[in-house]
């Protein structure tokens, strides 16, 4: 596509494509500048959805007077709109060009347990939280709303808070449209429905709610209306996505608290009350700054629970003897610890019948069978992956390969951001360079096929791989053989429309389950889709994120045979084709105790072995 930057024409190449959202397209341009074009009503990802097409019309034709008049003072930290795009004629904007972030990561990781646990702290959070309420405060005193205030448009560098989209800030005359249900004010919503619609514009209060609910997010990895709503009486239920309309909390006594997440009660009493009234009691102010100021870290020297308070909430004399517990049984259920660590699993994987796992203790990353890899603290922008003895490391397009008794090998590979695009299974590495997917062969790197550059993402099982890229008004899916040449590009994926949140693959022989998290009209949906070697679409699923049911989380989930094994709060649920969809038959509720939706399942010959963040065992059915 052509369009004019300055009066110069640029061609848009889908090579260029770093990153694609609800309502526009982002192409890298140098000069460490980017080019945000927004998606006509005619764009791919529109097909087939007429009130989407209205919307993207609407939003081009104000953008025609709202950007010429974006405000020309923000803070520092918003990464406001610099030169205005046009197309060849010069008289219609379809975009804008700003600055790029290198190395930047999006406010939502720093909500996820298993980015967090890798070296980034409680004082790092709180820290870039400061830096954010100043930011917010500076857009407020310039009249200027954020609206559509949420983790998606939030990068952080260090503890350096970042604003992006500001296309869609709301000032002057120009309201913001748009609203991310799991941040949006439910006092401007329509009460008494089903799901949030917003009927109210934005306002600073709101922008003051959206904040302290990324805050709440980031310090207990679950969000105000997180957990699941079981109430006693049928008739008090209500659907997941409307529980803010109803204030139903993580404080409510009828919402099972996630287990995954931290508890509440390390924090202090004053930020509790504090969330309390938000969320609970409508209460809307900006964030009180004394909350962060006051918070003070430290890890209990008994049973190592890092809290904020006077005085450990969790520790008891009994805890350290539950450690010594090997082997229990409940119900048709036996489980059987095969290790622990006080430091962290950082990753495991099961590879020709046998699981093999990396940990990080003592300042040191160790292999499963005791031998040591690297010395130094985690980081949570590395990649980790195992092939055999092997370690992979990987991080910002170089991978470190690690063999006891050899040199460590570098590798250069393409990335997206800071993500490194490669991948392993039993016997071989796989990478993509310069637009070439390759693997491990007896003399040296084997080509697979032409992918797109540094726009590919991909995953390999023991016997095939799949892979994606999204770039532009290009969507495309394809399968590759573990040991052959050659791409299957043919593949025919159901239509996975808005922005690409997060994406995984679980294989066996035969098959793979893809998973996709994507935001979409404010959203945040899981899909599931499970496919044949050969490319064919078996069955699908599909869910909100936190709805409690098997596909409410992405991660963690482990196949064998026919089946989908997913770890929930409830314990393990086994999934299965019925007539083209992924349907639960059958929960093991005896494995509720040592199985959370934040473990990793592994399916092997004499049982499921659960992976958690310190521990792994191993359950057989009697």
């Amino acid at each position: 596509m052509d369009v004019l930057v300055n009066g110069k024409r640029l061609r848009l190449k889908p090579q260029q494509a770093i990153g694609k959202g609800g309502e526009a397209d982002v192409f890298t341009i140098g000069h460490d500048r980017v080019l945000k074009l927004f998606k006509p009503p005619s764009h791919p990802d529109y097909a087939g959805q007429p009130y989407e097409q209205q919307r993207a019309e609407a939003r081009l034709a104000e953008h025609q007077t709202k950007l010429p008049a974006f405000p020309r003072h923000v803070p520092s930290r918003v990464v406001p709109p610099e030169v205005l795009v046009t197309d060849r004629s010069g008289r219609t904007i379809l975009g804008y060009t700003m600055r790029f972030l290198h190395g930047a990561t999006l406010l939502m990781r720093y909500a996820e347990r298993s980015f967090r646990q890798a070296g980034v702290s409680h004082a790092t959070v709180v820290a870039l939280f400061r830096d954010l309420h100043q930011t917010l405060c500076a857009l407020h005193r310039a009249d200027v709303v954020v609206g559509d205030f949420n983790d998606l448009n939030v990068l952080v560098t260090g503890t350096e808070a970042y604003l992006i989209d500001a296309d869609s800030f709301q000032f002057g005359p120009f309201l913001c449209h748009v609203f991310t249900a799991r941040f949006v004010d439910p006092l401007l919503c329509v009460p008494d429905v089903s799901q949030l619609v917003l009927h109210q514009p934005h306002t600073v209060a709101s922008d003051w709610y959206a904040y302290t609910v990324m805050l709440m997010q980031c310090l207990l990895f679950v969000g105000p209306y997180g957990g699941v709503y079981r109430p006693k009486d049928p008739a008090h239920r209500v659907p997941h996505a409307a529980r803010p309309v109803h204030r139903l909390t993580i404080f409510h006594p009828e919402v099972q608290y996630p287990k995954p997440a931290i508890p509440y009660s390390t924090l202090p009493d004053e930020l509790l009350h504090y969330w309390y009234r938000v969320f609970v009691q409508d209460v809307r102010e900006p964030f009180p700054l004394f909350l962060l100021d006051t918070l003070q870290w430290q890890r209990c020297v008994r049973c190592g629970t890092e809290h904020a308070r006077s005085v450990c909430p969790q520790c008891t004399p009994a805890a350290p003897a539950a450690v010594k517990e090997v082997i229990r049984k409940r119900g048709t259920i036996t489980t059987r610890r095969l290790f622990h660590t006080s430091g962290l699993i950082v990753y495991a994987t099961m590879q020709d019948g046998t699981l093999a796992w990396l940990y990080h203790e003592q300042d040191q990353l160790w292999r499963d069978d005791g031998t040591p890899v690297l010395h130094g603290a985690l980081d949570p922008q590395m990649h980790y992956r195992l092939c055999g003895h092997a370690t992979l490391l990987g991080k910002d397009g170089q991978v470190i390969t690690v063999v006891p008794g050899r040199v460590p090998e570098r590798l250069s590979v393409d990335s997206t951001g800071t993500r490194p695009l490669f991948d392993a299974n039993g016997y071989a590495r796989y990478w993509t360079v310069q637009g070439q997917l390759l693997r491990d062969g007896p003399w040296g790197p084997v080509y697979i096929g032409d992918v797109l550059k540094g726009q590919t993402h991909f995953w390999v099982g023991p016997r095939f791989g799949f892979g994606l890229y999204r770039a532009g008004e290009l969507s495309v899916a394809f399968l590759f053989d573990a040991e052959r040449r050659g791409i299957n590009d043919t593949v025919r994926l159901p239509p996975l429309r808005g922005h690409w949140v997060d994406a995984r693959c679980v294989f066996t022989d035969t098959h793979c389950w893809l998973l996709v998290a994507m935001q979409v009209q404010g959203k945040i949906v899981h899909q599931c889709v499970l496919l044949s070697a050969q490319g064919i679409v078996e069955a699908t699923a599909q869910a909100e994120q936190h709805d409690g049911s098997w596909l409410g989380t992405l991660p963690g989930k482990g196949a064998a045979g026919a089946w989908l094994f997913a770890p929930t709060d409830e314990g393990i649920v086994r999934v299965a084709s019925q007539h083209g969809q992924l349907v639960q038959t059958r929960v093991f509720p005896d494995t509720e105790p040592c199985v959370d939706s934040g473990c990793h399942l592994f399916a092997g010959q004499q049982g499921i072995y659960v992976v958690d963040r310190q521990d792994i065992y191993l359950l057989s059915i009697a």
